[in-house]
């Protein structure tokens, strides 16, 4: 009795272990990872195009009359005039790597650029000033912990993006 006892306990042992292997074996996980950018291309980064792109990764909306900004997350803004609402136009999408937060007052647009606070004209379409170093880096959207591991990771590096990584 003992014996057919210790079989039937090593074929339930056996049993659970594989259907526990089973059920994570098509399990995906993700996490994300940091994109970087060197300070002199970072610097060079926000830029206007003219004409619209599709809507990826909206973040935040702002509006001030006729147009609307829509945040794209960690690569700009699109900018939309909406003199007519019921036919909204493309007109642009402003290039800044690292944007998380807009914010518009008379015809000068705050925006981040990652760790850097610029002003762009929408006038001229230029950038008219960068504050360096105002803001921490990006965090995850997630949360997820980043250890740089400091001296591994080149000073002259900042974090403009996280991107998904697929398991």
């Amino acid at each position: 009795m003992k014996t057919k006892f210790k079989i039937l306990m090593a074929s339930l042992m056996m049993a659970g272990i594989i259907v526990v292997n089973t059920s994570f074996a098509d399990y995906e996980y993700w996490d994300y990872i940091p994109v970087f950018m060197k300070r002199a291309d970072l610097e060079k980064s926000v830029s206007w195009q003219s004409g619209g792109r599709d809507l990826e990764n909206p973040g935040k909306i702002y509006y001030k009359s006729p147009y609307i900004f829509v945040n794209e997350r960690y690569k700009g803004v699109h900018v939309i005039n909406n003199s007519d609402p019921y036919k909204p136009v493309k007109e642009g999408f402003i290039v800044a790597p690292g944007c998380i937060d807009i914010a518009v007052k008379g015809n000068m647009m705050y925006l981040d650029n990652s760790v850097d606070l610029v002003a762009v004209d929408l006038n001229t379409k230029q950038v008219t000033s960068r504050i360096r170093n105002v803001f921490p880096e990006p965090s995850s959207p997630e949360n997820q912990v980043f250890y740089d591991y400091g001296e591994l990771r080149d000073p002259d590096l900042i974090l403009v993006a996280w991107k998904k990584n697929f398991k």
